[in-house]
């Protein structure tokens, strides 16, 4: 599913966000951070209390905690709060989701989104994101796709289903509460050993929620487009590209 495209109707997305209540650790090792040019131009220097709302595993967290000294993780997956914990046992972590975190109100500097926001109704986050920041605090949104402008990740996101797709056109919708949002778009890629590739279509949602039978086509598709189509050896390492889309608005 590609982040800029048609919202999902909300019993769909549902269902394919629930494969992200598990497998915390695969996604951990796999799934790429964020380039350092984006994590400084979303995090404002003057942010001292940051909500990580989405956190998963803590991908973007981490990034938080080296620049905000109080810090809060959010997410519907105790799973993946427990991986978050083991690496940043200082971090305050809440069960909660975007539509309702559980968070008091006024009381943050900063609320991020990181790889989260297509998974939220669009309305409802806006409006708690509102709630729970500071008048002229940040709303940061951010999410990593595949760059399918290169023919080769165009068809390898296509065979792991990703639906990784860049629309220009695409502006998130954050209500009356918030600045009109700033885009920022960087590419950079992510060194991954070849076998980490099926890891990272095992990582996805599609994978997650689909059949044995499916997933076995899946596996045997990337195998055999990996090492026979494009001839890397199973040591090998490959230089992925992304995309990272950034946007951020401030509250009114």
């Amino acid at each position: 599913m590609g982040t800029g495209g048609p919202r999902l109707a909300e019993h769909r997305r549902r269902e394919l966000a629930r494969g992200y209540l598990q497998d915390g650790e695969r996604y951990e090792r796999v799934r790429p951070g964020y380039p350092l040019e984006c994590v400084e131009w979303l995090i404002p220097p003057r942010a001292r209390r940051a909500a990580d709302v989405g956190a998963g595993t803590g991908k973007f967290t981490r990034e938080l905690v080296q620049r905000c000294p109080q810090v809060t993780a959010v997410d519907p997956s105790q799973d993946m709060l427990s991986v978050l914990t083991e690496h940043l046992p200082g971090v305050d972590c809440v069960l909660g989701t975007a539509e309702a975190s559980g968070l008091p109100t006024a009381s943050f500097d900063l609320v991020t989104l990181a790889q989260a926001w297509h998974w939220c109704d669009p309305a409802e986050t806006s409006a708690e994101a509102a709630r729970i920041l500071v008048s002229g605090g940040v709303l940061g949104l951010v999410w990593n796709q595949l760059d399918v402008s290169s023919p080769w990740v165009h068809r390898l996101s296509r065979i792991m289903h990703a639906g990784d797709v860049f629309r220009p056109d695409y502006r998130p919708s954050l209500g009356s509460w918030f600045s009109k949002p700033e885009p920022k778009v960087v590419a950079w890629t992510q060194s991954l050993p070849v076998a980490d590739i099926v890891e990272l279509a095992r990582s996805r949602s599609y994978y997650q929620n689909a059949s044995a039978s499916v997933r076995a086509k899946v596996e045997a598709n990337l195998l055999w487009y990996l090492h026979d189509y494009l001839g890397h050896e199973s040591g090998a390492v490959i230089q992925l590209p992304y995309l990272t889309y950034c946007w951020r608005a401030t509250r009114l």
